[in-house]
């Protein structure tokens, strides 16, 4: 029998799942890279491996729920979190019969994450506090953007501009300091669009930029709050994959859209290995 799999998304920010709830897998960055390659693989953002928290070994953050979200990006390194990843989790433990529906604790390398997901729709995911330690500056083109350096449980900065940011060129990364980010960091790109609406464009180290980002969005929202002169707010953001809606208070943030299982199958085992 060969390795079983299910692809996802959430607001087209898309993973491939690997249920492997004893944590047998051999999950390696070259297999990783592999099944994520549009051509060569499954294709996918970054992968999810679906793992009860007592098979990982160690702990990761405080202790969580019964299941584990074991997060690599697309290029095979680990990541702490993903919150469109997290949503995308959830869906698949409900669909999949692994859980009921209603509020799950899952377990990230950021610690637990309260993941509401209904029987059907849009899936919220407690993000917990977004953290503002200071500023730092992003450089597309030669062209400076000055920022708000935030962890959402990963590290963002998040760049409000009033810029057309459909020109920005992301086929390349984004430079940023290094001494600021000696791990690299996740960008973003923001226009406010209204009272309580913007755009968003997201570069994701480790990938490139992709149609959506769950921190990502959570980090824009909290510099356009800050940017009004306000730490707390909601916000609708409009990403190239749909839209998602945050809000964000003085305890905690919240992230909402949908999340959505397309297929499953099984890798067959010459592929795997």
């Amino acid at each position: 029998m060969g390795v079983r799999f299910a692809k996802g998304h959430g607001t087209e920010n898309d993973f491939v799942l690997l249920p492997d709830p004893d944590g047998a897998l051999d999950l390696t960055e070259a297999r990783v890279r592999t099944l994520c390659d549009r051509r060569r693989g499954l294709g996918a953002d970054g992968v999810l491996r679906v793992v009860r928290s007592e098979a990982m070994g160690e702990t990761h953050g405080e202790p969580g729920g019964e299941w584990f979200m074991d997060y690599r990006n697309g290029d095979g390194s680990i990541a702490e979190m993903c919150g469109n990843g997290v949503r995308v989790f959830g869906r698949f433990l409900v669909d999949s019969g692994l859980a009921e529906a209603g509020e799950l604790l899952i377990g990230t390398r950021s610690g637990s994450r309260a993941v509401v997901v209904p029987p059907a729709g849009d899936v919220t995911a407690d993000m917990g506090r977004a953290t503002v330690e200071g500023s730092s500056t992003a450089t597309v083109e030669g062209i400076a953007f000055p920022g708000l350096v935030v962890n959402v449980g990963n590290p963002h900065l998040a760049c409000v501009t009033e810029a057309f940011i459909e020109d920005l060129d992301l086929t390349v990364p984004p430079g940023h300091d290094p001494v600021v980010f000696p791990h690299g960091v996740n960008v973003e790109f923001v226009k406010i669009t209204g009272a309580q609406t913007s755009v968003m464009r997201v570069y994701e180290r480790g990938v490139g930029e992709t149609r959506s980002c769950g921190t990502g969005t959570v980090a824009a929202v909290v510099a356009a709050l800050r940017s009004g002169g306000m730490s707390t707010g909601e916000y609708v953001v409009h990403t190239r994959g749909g839209d998602l809606r945050v809000l964000v208070d003085e305890d905690t943030s919240r992230l909402t859209g949908p999340a959505v299982i397309v297929a499953d199958g099984e890798l067959s085992d010459s592929w795997w290995g």
